[in-house]
């Protein structure tokens, strides 16, 4: 199995949640780039702002890792229309994947067409773009039937609207790695959660981000059926060694 075809290498801090200046910041996304180029990861998982630097260090490498990014990070919150925005400005600086976070706190409150709504039209935005779309829904923060309920709703917005050979390319994602949870609980992947979300996401495939630590634990998440994984220690994992990142 080459399991760096799985992995996501994921660096989503502000300079401000890294305690560093933008300047040491931005080196430390240019480390992960460039280790991503070295190893082949799938992609490189970035904030917004980092993307066309990203893509200038990967094409002047020749490189085939691929260039993802978070809209509407970390809460979710945002408008359709500011994702939409945020969006399309990614896709211009030469993302491959967007990553939105939906909106569960609306979802929660029982706004079910507000979400529908941004699945849909997000989700048009980047399949017309040739793009791979992923919705972040937040394992953490969901009860296990909201977490069901979720995932079916994006899989129903996608197979009522789009075609059979769109559904490879539109994942529901367990977490953004950012959820502040309560007793130490987990705030990414769970092998509970992801069966909840495989069980009832296909035919659209499955993300687990958050929480995945080992080689062993990706095997397993792999073994379940999992597509990608979201890991801010892709280079640990992939030599069989424990991540020291939660996420």
């Amino acid at each position: 199995m080459d399991i760096k075809q799985f992995l996501d290498s994921t660096y989503l801090k502000t300079p401000e949640q890294a305690g560093l200046s933008l300047e040491e910041n931005r080196k430390v996304v240019q480390g992960f780039i460039s280790e991503a180029i070295e190893e082949r990861f799938k992609l490189i998982m970035i904030r917004p702002d980092m993307v066309a630097f990203a893509k200038k260090m990967i094409s002047e490498a020749k490189s085939k890792v691929l260039v993802g990014t978070v809209i509407g990070f970390h809460e979710g919150t945002n408008s359709c229309e500011e994702k939409l925005s945020e969006a399309l400005k990614a896709i211009e600086d030469g993302a491959d994947d967007l990553d939105f976070v939906c909106n569960y706190e609306k979802f929660k409150a029982g706004d079910v067409n507000s979400v529908k709504d941004e699945v849909l039209k997000c989700t048009k935005l980047g399949l017309s773009h040739h793009k791979t779309v992923k919705w972040i829904i937040e394992v953490a923060a969901l009860s296990d039937q909201q977490i069901i309920q979720l995932t079916t709703l994006i899989k129903n917005v996608v197979i009522a609207n789009f075609k059979e050979d769109n559904y490879a390319s539109v994942f529901v994602k367990s977490s953004t790695g950012f959820f502040k949870t309560q007793d130490n609980k987990p705030n990414g992947a769970t092998i509970p959660s992801i069966i909840m979300m495989l069980e009832n996401s296909a035919p659209l495939p499955v993300k687990a981000a958050g929480g995945v630590r080992t080689y062993q634990e990706a095997v397993e998440m792999i073994n379940l059926g999992v597509k990608r994984i979201g890991t801010s220690s892709a280079k640990a994992i992939s030599l069989g060694l424990t991540a020291e990142n939660n996420y």
